[in-house]
């Protein structure tokens, strides 16, 4: 049964009514606790269709936090997400907003790919059974056309020779390229990747990171939270850096990482970026 949210006031022009694009993503005044801690604190940010945005900064600051709030894993306390111009988790009843059913959540996570951490592959699976099995199960698409599918993204992530191999038997990074494929598979409006070298051993980031830098390049929305700073350089349209639940400042990759404006932007990359970068 769908109930109200008691904090979260609908958005004064109801989202819905804007022209239709594919991918646009608007966070609005976004605000999230976990008891009496508060972790995002009136968050707002809009990424453009086809954008790159990669969210940085200290442990604790909210940027997962953040990123799972875009496909409802977390709920807001305040403040809205739409993306396309339709809510993300709700609806508008009145002047409140109203939690949507589960089935419709999920149904609206179909369109919102999200890697994590630790891969999250189904162990009992194949790779292509990983990659395979939500467009069956969501979408109602036919084995072998799901097949099929599997296959081209496997291949696409460098995988195609491994479909027959269990996460078991594959490297960490393997299994990272596998779960990306895997989030590909539904056609997605929207990536989310949730810090997705933070698993794996040195030797191998650089593939992951590799995958990810080709997706930037095919007018996806991709919004990254990352440690990786050279990888943030390289492949943002826009980058974020979020302190103590807040976006201190953002702004394109040259601004942010040479010329940042706010002292803690200045004192935080001071300590994490290489003497390469000139700050």
């Amino acid at each position: 049964m769908s109930t109200a949210t008691p904090t979260a006031e609908a958005p004064a022009t109801a989202p819905g009514t804007a022209p239709a694009t594919r991918g646009l993503v608007e966070i609005t005044k976004v605000r999230k606790s976990f008891g009496a801690t508060e972790v995002l604190k009136g968050v707002s940010l809009t990424v453009e269709p086809g954008g790159v945005a990669v969210i940085v900064g200290p442990s604790g600051s909210g940027k997962s936090t953040l990123l799972r709030t875009i496909n409802h894993l977390e709920k807001v306390d305040g403040g809205f997400i739409s993306i396309d111009g339709k809510l993300v988790g709700y609806e508008v009843r009145g002047e409140r907003l109203h939690e949507l059913r589960e089935k419709d959540i999920l149904k609206q996570r179909t369109g919102i790919g999200m890697v994590f951490q630790n891969f999250n592959l189904f162990p009992h699976l194949t790779a292509l059974e990983n990659v395979a099995e939500a467009p069956v199960v969501a979408q109602g698409r036919s084995k072998d056309e799901a097949r099929r599918r599997g296959l081209e993204l496997l291949d696409r992530v460098g995988l195609r020779d491994r479909a027959d191999a269990y996460p078991r038997q594959l490297s960490g990074g393997q299994q990272q390229r596998v779960a990306i494929a895997r989030a590909l598979a539904l056609d997605p409006k929207i990536l989310l990747f949730d810090e997705p070298t933070s698993a794996l051993d040195p030797e191998l980031v650089n593939e992951v990171l590799d995958v990810i830098r080709e997706l930037a390049k095919s007018g996806t929305t991709l919004i990254i939270v990352t440690h990786e700073m050279g990888f943030a350089r390289d492949v943002a349209d826009t980058v974020v850096f979020m302190d103590q639940g807040q976006i201190v400042e953002q702004g394109s990759p040259q601004e942010i990482f040479t010329n940042p404006q706010e002292p803690r932007t200045r004192s935080f990359f001071s300590k994490v970026l290489e003497p390469a970068f000139n700050i």
